[in-house]
């Protein structure tokens, strides 16, 4: 929806048959963890991890677009340690946001939660780059209508919604993650401001 480069995600089923014969314990309960309905992601042949101290091009519209993004979905996981990034054709894909929207493990006080400032941005690897972080949210903010954000949230499979952790119906904590995210849109000038302050304090 935001036009962030990713590599192509799709649903794909794990049958029980795949890892039958998978003689490596550790892959062989991956894959038996992984019976059902999952999200995969395009294989991006020869690319690498993003390394800022080798110099990888990094266009500044899209560092500042993936900061702005970060912000918003709270991902702690895009840091020089492990930067999530990969380089592939001289151009940056983000990939793996499993720490990211970390509300969805204790759904206590969404409000307060939806409106932080996001303090850990300032540990994001592509901050330095991030030259246009007001004009990115000038471009991003009006692409996540609640429309758009309703349809987002429809793809995801009722299975996943609802859990032993997870009470409720689905479409109820759909409608929870709607509010948090409108809200999260609510507070994105204290956030860009949070941003915009700790690029300063690198420069």
């Amino acid at each position: 929806a935001l036009e962030l480069p990713v590599p192509e995600v799709v649903f794909a089923s794990v049958d029980a048959e795949l890892g039958r014969n998978e003689g490596d314990p550790e892959i062989r309960e991956l894959l038996q963890a992984s019976l059902g309905n999952n999200l995969a992601m395009d294989f991006l042949p020869g690319a690498a991890m993003f390394d800022p101290a080798a110099r990888d091009p990094v266009d500044p519209v899209t560092a500042s677009r993936t900061v702005w993004f970060d912000a918003f979905i709270t991902n702690v996981d895009r840091t020089a340690r492990n930067p999530n990034l990969l380089s592939w054709h001289r151009s940056l894909y983000l990939i793996d946001h499993g720490a990211a929207l970390y509300f969805h493990h204790d759904w206590g006080d969404l409000e307060t939660r939806a409106r932080t400032r996001f303090p850990m941005i300032r540990d994001h690897v592509l901050l330095p780059w991030a030259e246009n972080l007001e004009a990115a949210d000038a471009w991003l903010r009006p692409r996540l209508t609640r429309a758009v954000l309703e349809q987002i949230l429809q793809q995801v499979p009722d299975d996943w919604l609802v859990t032993e952790a997870a009470a409720g119906t689905p479409d109820a904590r759909r409608a929870g993650y709607l509010n948090y995210f409108l809200a999260r849109l609510e507070a994105a000038p204290s956030f860009v401001e949070e941003a915009l302050h700790a690029r300063a304090r690198l420069v």
